[in-house]
């Protein structure tokens, strides 16, 4: 079975993987200039709400691959999120007391070997819920999703010997290949770094025949059975790949912050990634990434001026659904004189 066979039985969005290239250069450069502009305006505040932007921006992308591309629209993933981030606390808070997880896994604050493990494991995590969760569809895929993401977060509230509902501080020395991983530039282009991997690599995947099947299969999937192929091997994958990439994200932002809570884990946390890839554009690979930078810095922004921002930030998501259908990048598309994809 080939591409264009499948592409012609399920008409798909056309795509222009160029251009998606060159949006996805752009925005990396303008993130990887941005603490010159801190530097300049004397602002090192401003490399924290972007390394935080960042972040959420990888966790988005990962939604979006199932989200956007797949048309499922899972609540699951504030706990793969979390479950990175715990990863890295867990491991880092038996580094600090120098015995083992459950007496097997000596504990680490090497991110080398961390973030790897916190892909591992929050990518076998979705893979085993989704084996269930995707053998539902619709309002039900939502429900069962949700459900799975309750049970996360209630277990990890329950983990008091890491801090229960408090959350666990991370005290121990994070290192990348033996050297200081936290100081505030260096991350952030670490993160940006890995951020322009993920969108690279969706992208490239979105334009593969793997990418072509899980649009269709979002579109029809009774017409891709009927064609020979089995959708639920490809949404199970890219189920597994977007978790596994929440939980890298999950891992930054505790790193990041050198602490995670179950806070982070909440539906309410998976509301707002749902939000930022629809605010930002569901179409395109990168369109989350403008989605979590109106999300976050509107979020600042407004609750800074009103403790009923919600209202005012509710009333804007509803104007940009209602006049943009393709979110916020559509905007780009206008100022190009483009008509819509």
């Amino acid at each position: 079975m080939t591409e264009q066979f499948v592409s012609a039985a399920i008409p798909t969005a056309p795509r222009r993987p160029f251009a998606d290239m060159a949006a996805i250069a752009a925005l990396i450069l303008l993130l990887a200039l941005l603490p010159v502009a801190a530097s300049l305006l004397g602002n090192p505040f401003l490399i924290k709400i972007a390394t935080r932007i960042v972040v959420f921006s990888i966790a988005a992308v990962a939604l979006n691959l199932v989200l956007g591309f797949g048309g499922l629209v899972s609540l699951l993933h504030a706990g793969l999120f979390g479950i990175g981030g715990y990863v890295v606390g867990i491991l880092a808070f038996h580094a600090e007391n120098g015995d083992a997880f459950l007496g097997l896994l000596p504990g680490t604050g090497e991110l080398a070997i961390l973030l790897p493990l916190a892909m591992l494991v929050s990518g076998g995590a979705a893979a085993a819920m989704g084996v269930i969760s995707l053998r539902t569809s619709g309002s039900y895929f939502i429900m069962i999703t949700l459900a799975f993401n309750q049970m996360l977060f209630y277990f990890f509230i329950a983990l008091q010997q890491y801090g229960g509902e408090d959350g666990l501080q991370i005290n121990a020395d994070l290192t990348l290949f033996g050297h200081a991983a936290t100081s505030r530039v260096p991350f952030y282009y670490g993160c940006v770094t890995v951020l322009a991997i993920v969108l690279v690599l969706l992208q490239r995947l979105i334009d593969s025949r793997f990418g072509v099947v899980l649009r269709a299969a979002a579109q029809n999937e009774r017409r891709l059975t009927a064609l020979g192929i089995a959708p639920l091997r490809y949404k199970l994958a890219a189920f597994a790949l977007s978790g596994a990439i929440a939980g890298l994200a999950g891992a930054l932002l505790a790193s990041g912050q050198q602490f995670i809570s179950p806070s982070e884990m909440s539906w309410v946390r998976s509301g707002d990634l749902v939000v930022m890839c629809v605010l930002g554009g569901m179409a395109l690979v990168w369109g989350p990434v403008i989605g979590a930078a109106a999300f976050l810095v509107l979020e600042i922004v407004l609750s800074g001026w009103s403790v009923h921002w919600q209202l005012v930030f509710g009333l804007f998501i509803i104007a940009v659904v209602v006049s943009l259908r393709g979110g916020l990048t559509d905007l780009f598309r206008l100022a190009a004189g483009q008509e819509g994809r």
